[in-house]
């Protein structure tokens, strides 16, 4: 499967997958509101993520994925399944111990993501970090899947999995949390990462040449893979260590604070897992191919490339989710338990969110280029200045402002902007330059683009509010419709008057994004 086509896949699935977490998110506040049951939710994921991290995110990105395909790259497809077969073999079995672990331990564990629980609201959270473990783990061993599959450019179901995952929490919800509250979330939960994991399972057996139920400790690619994932297990075990500790700062916050961030937090990575995380995963292949085979101009040439196109697409976002965050907020969230004071609060925490998009979009494309490069140590140096900019602000926030959670979401954007910055210095000094001027032209010119974009769609959903109202689910829904799309025209007009070459490329996106959700309807009619 070529880049474009493999991009075009994921970036369809991904927004359909990122539609069904907006959906299962308004779910969540329909029946839960914004309080202290949806904060305890939020928290339980902090261990078992962080579980995850260390022993499946770090080794795929960093170590696996790289390796495996410089194997297949070379021919060598019968020894890249022995190596495969032992890394397999070894992430199942620390799976299954970390789980049994994880859930022994719970009431140990718990305190760590949020130290001011107590009483029931501790209680809450040990039962549910107790269910997300086993979530976690389909997780991982979809994660394992998704891995192998990718490496073969096989992306269909491993995009397919998260959709699944989605629909699992949805039903959770509105099936079980009516009955059993948030509990019954968490088992929707669970139910969604094993669909995740079976829906991969044909696509991998298919694959397979030559899986047994044996571990080879002895094979020199092993001794590389492991010499390349302890580093990044750590610098993504550090990302993850971020996310606990903004966890533990915002629950000393008023009730509903951490919910607030994780909901602004989640349309935020709307745009982002559309456009920059659904890319870099279409991409990495292609960059650890190009490595392998020691085209670096080629790469180089990949990564302006890919970068152009994210920027292209986040520096709008960003803008628009700053304008138009309370009606968004307003359309997604409130209803059932979540109030009109809800909208307010988690609107403005995605305004400061909305800041650093630009840094996390591009940080999650030269990340991968750090992997390709089989360069482990640089995220880690990343990671950990991201750390300790992220709780260095977001203290010095709640201490000397009244900003709360949006001290907390302004710490996290800046820290992103500064790990992209420097992720660009580090990537120059390795590798040559790699186009400077044509991103910082981008930029320019896509955040010119971008400001009668954003006063377009503010005036357009200010008078659909006029016209139309906002009582009534449908005309909230209009006054979002409105002003997206109307902002949509205005920088697409606007990006062609500046010659932004990479209107062209979008058009072509959405020329085979049309074609991929019409292909099924065609054999769907051929049978």
């Amino acid at each position: 499967m070529g880049l474009a086509a493999a991009t075009t896949i994921l970036m369809a699935a991904t927004l359909i997958s990122r539609l069904l977490g907006i959906i299962r998110e308004r779910a969540v506040a329909d029946i839960f509101g914004r309080g202290a049951a949806t904060d305890a939710y939020t928290a339980a994921f902090g261990i078992p993520d962080l579980m995850y991290q260390l022993l499946v995110g770090g080794a795929l990105s960093a170590a696996f994925i790289p390796v495996f395909t410089e194997y297949l790259a070379r021919e060598k497809e019968q020894e890249a399944w022995e190596i495969a077969t032992t890394f397999i073999n070894v992430v199942v079995l620390l799976l299954t111990v970390f789980t049994l672990l994880g859930i022994i331990f719970t009431p140990i564990l718990a305190p760590l993501v949020a130290y001011e629980f107590q009483g029931e609201e501790l209680s809450l959270l040990i039962s549910l970090m107790r269910l997300t473990f086993p979530a976690v783990f389909f997780t991982a061993l979809a994660g394992v899947q998704m891995g192998l599959l990718n490496s073969y450019r096989d992306f269909l179901s491993t995009a397919i999995g998260p959709i699944l995952y989605n629909l699992g929490i949805i039903l959770g919800t509105y099936l079980l949390g009516p009955r059993l509250g948030v509990v019954g979330m968490a088992y929707g939960a669970v139910i969604g990462a094993v669909g995740n994991f079976l829906v991969q399972l044909p696509a991998t057996l298919r694959h397979n040449h030559g899986y047994r139920l044996r571990i080879d400790l002895h094979h020199p690619a092993l001794r590389r893979m492991l010499y390349l994932m302890v580093p990044a297990a750590v610098g993504l075990s550090i990302g993850q260590f971020n996310v606990i500790l903004t966890q533990n700062l915002a629950s000393g916050l008023a009730s509903g604070s951490m919910t607030a961030l994780r909901l602004a937090n989640r349309v935020m990575q709307f745009p982002l897992g559309v456009i920059a995380m659904g890319f870099s995963q279409a991409i990495f292949p292609t960059l650890s191919r190009q490595v392998a085979l020691q085209q670096m101009e080629a790469l180089k040439k990949t990564i302006v490339q890919g970068l152009r196109f994210v920027f292209f697409l986040t520096i709008p976002s960003a803008f628009g989710l700053a304008v138009l965050g309370q009606p968004i907020i307003r359309f997604i969230f409130q209803t059932g338990q979540f109030t009109a004071y809800d909208t307010i609060i988690t609107a403005r925490t995605l305004l400061f969110y909305a800041l650093g998009l630009l840094g996390l979009s591009g940080v999650q494309v030269l990340s991968r280029v750090f992997y390709s490069l089989k360069d482990t140590r640089t995220p880690v140096k990343v990671a950990v200045v991201n750390l300790l900019v992220n709780l260095g602000l977001g203290v010095l926030f709640l201490h000397l402002t009244r900003w709360n959670e949006r001290g907390l979401a302004l710490s996290f954007a800046l820290a992103a902007l500064l790990s992209l910055s420097t992720y660009l210095l580090t990537l120059r000094r390795r590798i040559g330059p790699i186009g400077g001027r044509s991103l910082a032209s981008l930029i320019i010119l896509a955040s010119l683009a971008s400001l009668p974009m954003s006063a377009a769609a503010w005036g357009a959903a200010e008078l659909s509010a006029r016209w139309f109202g906002l009582a009534t689910l449908h005309s909230r829904a209009l006054q979002v419709l409105l002003g997206v799309s109307v902002g949509a025209v205005v920088y697409g007009v606007s990006a062609w008057l500046l010659r932004i070459e990479e209107v062209h490329m979008l058009v072509d996106l959405l020329r085979r994004m049309g074609r991929v959700r019409r292909q099924p309807a065609r054999e769907g009619g051929t049978a």
